[in-house]
Parts: structure tokens; sequence; C-alpha cells
């Protein structure tokens, strides 16, 4: 079986890796948010490509050769240059801003379903009702939870399907019937003679175009699957470079597609991926098609948490076998799922999703939580960053498989220090309320965003001081190898 194994592994193509990365980023959901922008949304989408997108993978790259041999992911990454209180906070963060990103998906989610109907009117009603939302998107996060406790091959499976009926396939099918519109002499509200450089002067409505780092995350996963290349150091900056082109047309395609076919001031954060395909499905005299669409994205909403919920848990997971966590996040079933920590996932999305009832609008408590969920995922993104840098120069022999850069540390500066400094401006400037959108007060916006950073930073500190020493598993097939500094202190004392 191992023998198999590693030629499967040997096998692993560029263009393979490359749709990989595409399948890990890609999500219908975030196309409303930059169709605000009309044609300069295609600007957005190509800086946060340069960087973020492309620095995210390859610094990931990079640290993910170096320990390959070591569990952890970023915990591991940031335990290595800063300690092991920064590494639980980074795999901390990512997981809790995972949370909070299950809430933002599932709200599409439930929109999504709102939409099988025939009657669009009713059904964007429907979609409003704050009482749906809550019910739908917690039935839907149970249901992954349940997929998840059946272990890795149910999850595989039913990943697999719905990613690519309820994402490839559906943006493709977007911009086709784009394209078919205009062929056929369809009025485009989208404006094509505009300015494609934004008018950076309205600082406040940068909030909106900075959500593109939420929607490019995630790129740093194929960064764990370099050793399944034939020649890491060639073949994965190409699988970088080749996955991002096809992530930003991918993105920029689709984006055009929805503001061809709804004015600007129409575009709902929501609801606009389901208007849009409904319009155009009204246009072409194909409106029955339009409950398929919406039971197609649902499953793609599925897939895409189904993915994350199994994800960051397993870093918690290895976190808590290391001793960081109670024992009660030790816990796994017959097929050995994380069960308890799952289960604390969807007990902790669900009161998370009760608490939007208060809020002015389904819409508004969606952007509150898409910027709250950027700015934990950048501060890890930070941290991550910063680590690459540090560790050249503190771990300044340990091989590297793959190497930013064949010699000195420039390339790695440019890569690394830009991804720092954009992750750095994308975190201040997702503090302002968004011009185009009604959050309610701003003094009560500035409060969750501030109180949130100040909670989930501080809590894994708390944690680590009160851990215990009987926290840490006796098994011995699941202990954490030390860091490498841990290792450095042990032969000096002996």
């Amino acid at each position: 079986m191992a023998i198999t194994n590693i030629k499967q592994i040997s096998k692993l193509s560029i263009m393979t890796l490359a749709i990989f990365n595409v399948i890990s980023v890609v999500s219908l959901r975030g196309l409303p948010a930059e169709a605000e922008y009309g044609l300069s949304s295609a600007f957005y989408y190509i800086i946060g490509a340069i960087f973020f997108l492309i620095p995210t993978a390859l610094v990931a790259a990079e640290l993910a050769a170096m320990f390959q041999d070591k569990e952890g992911g970023v915990f591991r990454w940031v335990g290595e240059a800063f300690g092991k209180q920064f590494g639980f906070l980074a795999i901390w963060l990512q997981w809790i801003e995972t949370i909070f990103w299950f809430v933002t998906v599932l709200i599409f989610g439930a929109v999504c379903l709102a939409f099988i109907g025939m009657d669009s009117i009713r059904d964007a009603s429907v979609s409003n009702n704050k009482i749906y939302i809550l019910f739908i998107g917690v039935a839907l996060m149970w249901i992954i939870t349940f997929i998840s406790l059946k272990g890795s091959a149910w999850v595989s499976k039913f990943a697999r399907i719905g990613g690519l009926t309820g994402t490839i396939i559906p943006t493709i099918l977007l911009v086709i019937l784009a394209i078919i519109y205009l062929s056929v002499g369809g009025k485009s509200e989208m404006d094509f003679h505009a300015d494609f450089f934004p008018d950076l002067n309205k600082f406040d409505n940068l909030v909106l175009a900075i959500s593109v780092f939420l929607y490019f995350a995630g790129m740093e996963i194929s960064g764990l699957r370099i050793k399944e290349l034939k020649n890491p150091v060639r073949d994965y900056p190409r699988a970088v470079f080749l996955g991002s082109l096809f992530i930003v047309l991918i993105f920029v395609s689709g984006t055009y597609a929805l503001g061809i076919i709804i004015p600007q001031k129409d575009i709902s954060l929501t609801q606009s991926v389901l208007v849009g395909f409904d319009n155009y499905f009204r246009f072409l005299r194909v409106h029955w098609l339009s409950p398929i669409i919406a039971i197609a994205l649902t499953f793609g909403v599925l897939a895409s948490v189904l993915i994350w919920a199994v994800g960051p848990s397993k870093g918690i997971f290895a976190v808590g076998k290391a001793g960081y966590l109670p024992p009660f996040f030790q816990k796994t079933n017959k097929v050995g799922a994380e069960k308890n920590i799952l289960i604390v996932q969807a007990i902790a999305v669900s009161l998370i999703s009760i608490l939007f009832v208060v809020m002015p609008s389904v819409e508004s408590f969606y952007q509150i939580l898409c910027q709250l969920t950027i700015l934990l995922h950048l501060l890890m993104y930070l941290l991550m960053f910063a680590a690459a840098i540090y560790l050249r120069y503190s771990l300044k022999e340990a091989a590297r498989p793959f190497r930013i850069g064949k010699k000195g540390n420039l390339l790695l500066w440019i890569v690394a220090g830009g991804g720092f400094i954009a992750s750095f401006f994308a975190f201040l400037v997702s503090f302002i309320p968004p011009g185009q959108i009604e959050t309610g007060s701003h003094a009560v916006w500035y409060i969750i965003m501030s109180m949130g950073c100040v909670i989930f930073v501080a809590a894994p500190f708390i944690i680590y001081a009160l851990r215990k020493p009987q926290w840490k598993s006796n098994d011995a097939d699941s202990g954490f190898k030390p860091f490498h500094w841990e290792e450095t202190n042990k032969e000096k004392q002996t």
C-alpha cells in the first residue's frame, strides 16, 4: 500500500495542482461584493493576486517543505519562529475565523435554497427573512457536521461532487450565459467605457474591495501538497502562477457576468448570484433552470464548508494532542473523526447565527461577519509571512526542498514582505465601515471589530497559561514532535 501511494504522489502534475488551487479558493458567493465596482473590480482582483494570493502560496510552500515530516501546519510554522504561544495563536485564529466564515457561507447557502421556487419576487422576500436564514443555516451546519463525523471517505466524495456541481460548472455557466446574452442583443448594465482604475479617494469604499483578500484565502493549503510534485522547485511556482491566473480569470469573468445583468444600485451581497442566474434564464426563456442552479449552488456551499470543517479542526486536534487543550478536545469516534471539536464547531456556528436577529438586515450582518473574518484571518497571515522571514535567519542551514529565490534572501523579502505589507494594509482598512451598505451604528461596528480582535487574540494566550500537564496525550502514535529550538535546548542541557 505504501509503495502504491508513493507512485500516486509522484504523478501529481502542474495542471492537477493548479486545478486543486482553483477548487480550494474559488467561490461564487464573493462575486457580488466586487461587482459593486464594475469594470474596476478586475483591478482589485489583479492587485489581490499579486500582493496576496501568490505570496501566500509561495511562502506556505517553503514552510511546508521545510517541515514536511512534522505535523501542525501553521502551528508548526509560526511556533518554530516565535514560540508555542504564537504558534497556538496562529492555528487558533485560523480555526476561529473559519467558524465565522462558516456563518457567512451558510447564509449564502440559505439564500440559494430560498430560490428553488419559480417566483423570484417571493424567493427574494424569503431570503431576507431572518428566521428562515437562521433555521436553514443552522440545519445546513449540522448536516455538514454529520457528514464530517462519517470520516474522510464520505468527506472526500461529497466535497469532490459538490465542488464540481456547485462551483466549477455554475461559474462556467454564468460566463457562458453572459456571452450569449450580449451576443443576442442584451443590454449590459455594466459601463465598459468606465475607468479601469478605481477612485481611491473614496477610502471608505475600499472596505468591500478588501474583501477580495477573504475570497483569495486558502491558497496556503496547496503548500501542504508540495511533496507530491515530481520537481517541487520547478513545478510548484508554475502551478501557483497557473492556478492564480485561472482564479483571477474566473473571478473577473464571473463578476463581470453579474455586472452585465444586474444594475449596480440593485446589487445585493447575499442575493445577486441567484438573481443574476434568474435574470439570464428569464431573458433566454429557460426560467425552469433557476431551481436547478439554486440546488447546485447549495451543494457547492456544503462542499466548501465541508472541506474547511475538517481542515483547521484537525490542526486544533493536533494542538490538543500536544497538550494545549483539555482531553475533551482530543476525543475521536470509531472512524477517527475528531468528534468533540466538530460538535463544538457546530454549536459555535449555531450560537453566532442567532446573533444576526438583532442586526438591521441579513446583508449588514453578513458584511460584519465577513469583515471580522478578514481581520482574524489576516492576523494569521501576518504571523505566517513574518515567520518565513525570521526562519531564513534563525534556521539558515535547514533543508528547503522548495526555496523562494535560489540564493540570498532578497526575493523572500519581496514576496513575504510584500504579502505582509498588503495584509497589514487590508487589516487596517477592514476596520472602516463600508460606504455601500447600511450596517447600523458606526460605533457598534467599531466596537464589534475591535473587541472581536482583542477577545480572540487574547483567548489562546489565556488557554495556554491555564494548561495542565495532564492535558498532553499519552498516545505514543499521536505525540507532537518537538520544535527545533526545544531539541536544541535539550541537547545543550545534556
